[in-house]
């Protein structure tokens, strides 16, 4: 549970802060997209006896760059491109499983998350991953900002689009890799977005949603792994139910201070 609730609260820190991007552009479901083509990776690594949580993170950087390449190629539309890559990356993931030569693979623990999955040698994963992308972030949280409100006028700003949108599309990859032992591939895209849109119901700046977004990931996620540790439950499902209770009061406090007023 130690190593549960450390790798727990560093997924609330790191997915909350890639995810407000991914919802302010309106690509959330790119977020899905990534935690499925993970599935893919996550049965590479099994089939070649290496790391999941890289060989997933491997699988996410392939697949968002030739989304991006599409996307920006204009042939087909996002939503196509997206649902291709989507369908296609859990597809190749269950029969990559299905092959896998030990055989007997718990298929749910990735689907869903597994607080007995988490070992020390994932938290430190999750550790080294978490610490790059916050600093990535802090780096380019400016230009990042610009290019998901408006591509076209960050472009005319004189910044390298092109170049933030992979290197954020890729952080996002990195965040659902080390989010696979927690809350599962199904459901790291729930992390990623709703805790946003919890705090976005309070209508307030952008630094401070992020605040406010990171301390409702917080609650969820400790939440979650308590209920999912005492009453015997998918920790990555639990997590996920806490952090839409926590939309659901943060709505209608919202709607309640709204018409206070």
């Amino acid at each position: 549970m130690v190593r549960a609730f450390a790798s727990g609260l560093l997924l609330a820190l790191v997915a909350p802060t890639i995810g407000i991007f991914f919802v302010v552009r309106r690509y959330s479901a790119l977020a899905d997209t990534l935690a499925h083509i993970s599935l893919a990776g996550i049965a590479g690594g099994l089939f070649l006896g290496v790391s999941t949580v890289w060989s997933a993170l491997v699988a996410c950087i392939i697949a968002i760059l030739g989304i991006e390449r599409l996307r920006e190629a204009r042939t087909l539309s996002s939503d196509t491109v997206v649902s291709l890559f989507l369908f296609g990356g859990l597809a190749l993931g269950v029969v990559l499983i299905g092959l896998h030569p030990a055989g007997g693979v718990n298929v749910s623990n990735f689907l869903f998350g597994s607080i007995l999955t988490v070992t020390n040698a994932s938290v430190w994963n999750i550790l080294i991953i978490t610490l790059i992308a916050l600093g990535v972030t802090a780096a380019l949280w400016r230009p990042f900002f610009a290019v998901s409100l408006d591509e076209d006028v960050a472009a005319a700003g004189g910044l390298p689009v092109r170049f933030l949108n992979r290197v954020l599309a890729i952080l996002g990859a990195a965040t659902i890799a080390i989010s696979i032992d927690v809350v599962g591939v199904l459901l790291i895209g729930a992390l990623m977005v709703i805790p946003v849109l919890a705090a976005m119901q309070f209508r307030i700046g952008f630094k401070e949603t992020w605040i406010v977004s990171v301390m409702i990931s917080c609650v969820s996620v400790v939440g979650g792994l308590t209920a999912s540790f005492y009453l015997n439950l998918a920790s990555g499902a639990t997590i996920v139910l806490c952090s839409i209770a926590c939309f659901t009061a943060s709505m209608l406090v919202a709607r309640f201070s709204t018409n206070r007023s």
